[in-house]
């Protein structure tokens, strides 16, 4: 099928998932729950503690995954298996979600707990989710559909983020984040993010699954059988490493930039402003990638973005550093640009990548140790952020060791060979 024919109901549903789900992501992880977490639930701890907590939590919800991933993944290659794992993970953390209406002041620990099951639910519906990509369009058009996912992820999470932003504006910012207009921001995102779920939920299906019945033990033994195998995909292999380093720098950089923001003394304000920005500009940067990938290959666009990274945190850490405040708001305007120049695209065209290397029939196994090496890179970047930024009392020398990551998983990812 050409990448230029119009797109199958599949393919849509598929995509629209994303939009719905990416407003978890701008609204819940990145933007204003990390805010409703520190002025409100976290008020009375300091900066750098409550920052670091909030890495903790990021990371305690990725180790979670991280161990489930595999086991749900390989139990979810047999028939018809696949989609009811994605539904059981969609409600969970649709449940969450709204039950973070309920977190009040001071109340971090309750917080942080709703929080991380709300993150596990999310995230393990997108383990089944990313699964779905073979089924629902070609080996020649993934590198499209996917982009197209995040692409119209960003546009779509925009709508319930202004219709936030819209709640808490209107209800006044005098005496910090208002409490009531956050929570039915909270509600709004859960709403959204159900609404465009359901064609998914009716129009996804697995088309490629294992051929013998679900033994009762079937999760352990494919999993065990995929560890042996392993190095019979060497590229797989070598993919999956380099993607840990990386995506563990893209994901920290996406679940601390507001708390780091706060540390820098920008206002809720700017940071809003910011988000909002990136999440436009991220929109056809994203499907550029897509175009751009066709004709200079997934991976080189992949060394691309990490490139863009490296310069992402090398200019985050020296932003304390300057003293004249236009100039800072300035270089962090200019930062927020290059993420946004990089952040679906290197995400989208991971996910794609990797597609073409695995077995399509045991899509949901591999995807499964995908998310296994996505979740432990996704704890060991925002706590070794933390966890510097606690020890030093500057969050920016916590910055400075994302840089390795991406150095790392560069390296890596170069020495992957073409299929």
């Amino acid at each position: 099928m050409s990448s230029k024919q119009p797109l199958t109901k599949e393919e849509r549903s598929w995509i629209l998932y994303d939009a719905g789900n990416s407003a978890f992501v701008l609204v819940m992880i990145t933007a204003i729950m990390p805010l409703f977490y520190k002025d409100v639930a976290a008020a009375h701890l300091p900066g750098a503690v409550s920052t670091a907590y909030w890495g903790y939590a990021n990371s305690t919800s990725s180790l979670i995954l991280a161990l489930l991933s595999p086991f749900l993944g390989a139990l979810a290659d047999y028939r018809q298996r696949k989609k009811f794992f994605f539904l059981s993970f969609l409600f969970l953390g649709l449940s969450f979600n709204f039950a973070l209406c309920f977190v009040g002041v001071g109340q971090w620990l309750l917080c942080l707990a709703f929080f991380i099951i709300a993150k596990v639910g999310w995230a393990g519906a997108n383990i089944f989710y990313d699964a779905f990509l073979v089924d629902v369009t070609s080996r020649e058009r993934m590198d499209t559909i996917s982009t197209y996912g995040y692409g119209f992820g960003y546009i779509g999470s925009v709508i319930p983020f202004l219709v936030v932003i819209g709640l808490i504006l209107s209800a006044g910012m005098a005496d910090g984040l208002p409490v009531t207009a956050t929570r039915l921001g909270f509600v709004c995102v859960a709403l959204w993010w159900l609404a465009l779920a359901v064609p998914a939920m009716k129009n996804l299906r697995q088309q490629r699954f294992a051929q013998t019945e679900m033994p009762t033990a079937g999760g352990f033994a494919r999993l065990w059988q995929t560890f042996k195998e392993i190095r019979k995909h060497k590229q797989v292999f070598i993919f999956l490493l380099a993607y840990f380093f990386y995506i563990d720098g893209v994901g920290t950089i996406i679940s601390m930039a507001t708390a780091y923001g706060r540390d820098l003394g920008f206002g809720v304000t700017l940071l809003i402003l910011v988000l909002l920005f990136i999440q436009i500009v991220a929109f056809p940067f994203a499907l550029l990638f897509g175009r751009l990938a066709v004709t200079f290959t997934a991976k080189k666009m992949l060394l691309a973005g990490i490139v863009i990274y490296c310069l992402v945190t090398l200019l985050a850490f020296f932003l304390p550093a300057i003293d004249n405040l236009q100039v800072k708001t300035g270089v962090f305007w200019g930062v927020a640009f290059l993420v946004a120049s990089a952040m679906g695209g290197i995400q989208a065209l991971s996910r794609s990548y990797y597609s073409k290397l695995i077995p399509p029939e045991r899509s949901g196994e591999f995807f499964g140790f995908y998310n296994v090496f996505g979740k432990f890179a996704a704890i060991t970047g925002p706590f070794l952020m933390g966890l510097i930024g606690q020890l030093t009392g500057e969050t920016r020398w916590g910055v400075l060791s994302i840089l390795l990551l991406f150095i790392i998983g560069g390296i890596l990812l170069a020495r992957v060979e073409e299929q």
